[in-house]
């Protein structure tokens, strides 16, 4: 029982997600589309840009409003109310606020591609687009709903608010003597007060977004590395799809070998003589002078291999020669189909001398 308990516990903790994820599971999660990324991050960094372009480009964006409001105000407002004044009306604020938020456009268009970029690289995939029937189960909803994850998700939205409606509070309250003074002053200057503490509030509010999405990408890659672990079971079934089962890959190899076993007993009857030790090596050698330069070695084996050579030399009369200093040679020097080497020449000529003198004998 005790022994029953101890396989168990250690095949439940081979089945536990431990392990780092290999390359070729982050390569396939990448493929899917799963990866660690957070979409608060570029959006973060768009804010904050745009609001320092309004510091960094505060003249472009003063000419450009005066050029659209002068449009209004000094040349069109008498003019005659035809469909071509209208059209051109149109065309003209059109471009002028085109001009106005060409900056604003490819700020949020440049960090959006950088952003995304520093985070996963460069990646074209339409797997997350695919329809999975899967999300419309409502259990797995409820899961998703109560998960750890959505917890977080909550409190980090909660956090925001909270922040930035502190941040909020405190630059009004500590602009609150000249808000309360902005009945004696001039319009122009109660524009440009409002624009300080606008873009003041945007560059602050932007600056926490940042780190807050910055914490959001971290815990992102936390969840999203915890995702891929695997069990020590994964990796090893990994590497035998990747290397082959070495059952399968055994059977292979073994069927194979008979095969080859098989042919290479086919070749014995065509021998015209088997070298043996006597009994642990076997060399079965075919020599035609017309086709041949030197004796070629059709077989070989030992032991169970050997034994089986010399039956079916023995049922298909070729003659048996004990040699062993030879039988050894051959065996470990030559393999099937090897000429015999040069320095054996004399020893298996001898050999093969005495066995056609027994052939003619015979005949």
């Amino acid at each position: 029982m005790k022994n029953y308990r101890w396989a168990l516990d250690l095949q439940l903790f081979s089945q536990e997600k431990t392990e780092r994820a290999t390359p070729k599971k982050r390569e396939e999660a990448r493929k899917k589309g799963q990866l660690a990324k957070s979409p608060e991050l570029p959006a973060a960094f768009i804010l904050l840009f745009v609001f320092l372009s309004f510091l960094m480009l505060g003249g472009y964006y003063k000419e450009r409003l005066m050029s659209l409001f002068g449009l209004l105000l000094e040349q069109k407002l008498l003019m005659d109310v035809t469909t071509e004044n209208v059209v051109t009306l149109f065309s003209d604020l059109m471009m002028q606020g085109l001009m106005l938020l060409a900056p604003i456009f490819v700020i949020a268009l440049l960090v959006a591609l950088l952003g995304n970029y520093m985070q996963i690289g460069i990646l074209f995939t339409g797997e997350p687009l695919k329809m999975k029937f899967g999300k419309l189960n409502p259990v797995k909803g409820l899961k998703t709903i109560f998960s750890l994850h959505s917890v977080v998700e909550f409190v980090k939205n909660i956090l925001k608010l909270l922040v930035i409606g502190l941040v909020v509070y405190a630059t009004l309250m500590s602009e609150k003597d000249r808000i309360l003074g902005l009945a004696t002053v001039s319009i122009g200057n109660i524009f440009g007060f409002i624009a300080s503490v606008t873009i003041r509030l945007g560059v602050e509010i932007g600056a926490i977004l940042v780190a807050i999405a910055v914490f959001d990408y971290f815990y992102k890659r936390f969840e999203h590395e915890k995702s891929l672990r695997m069990s020590k079971q994964d990796i090893k079934d990994e590497h035998k799809k990747a290397e082959g089962d070495p059952l399968i890959k055994g059977k292979i190899r073994e069927r194979q070998r008979r095969a080859a076993l098989q042919r290479m007993m086919q070749q014995v009857p065509k021998a015209d003589v088997v070298i043996t030790n006597p009994t642990h090596f076997a060399i079965a050698l075919q020599y035609d002078g017309a086709k041949m330069e030197a004796p070629k070695v059709v077989a070989k084996g030992m032991d169970f291999v050997a034994l089986r050579i010399r039956e079916i030399a023995k049922e298909h009369d070729v003659i048996t020669m004990e040699n062993k200093p030879l039988a050894r040679a051959l065996y470990e020097r030559t393999d099937i189909g090897d000429t015999v080497p040069a320095d054996l020449f004399q020893a298996v000529a001898e050999v093969l001398a005495y066995v056609y003198k027994l052939k003619n004998r015979v005949k």
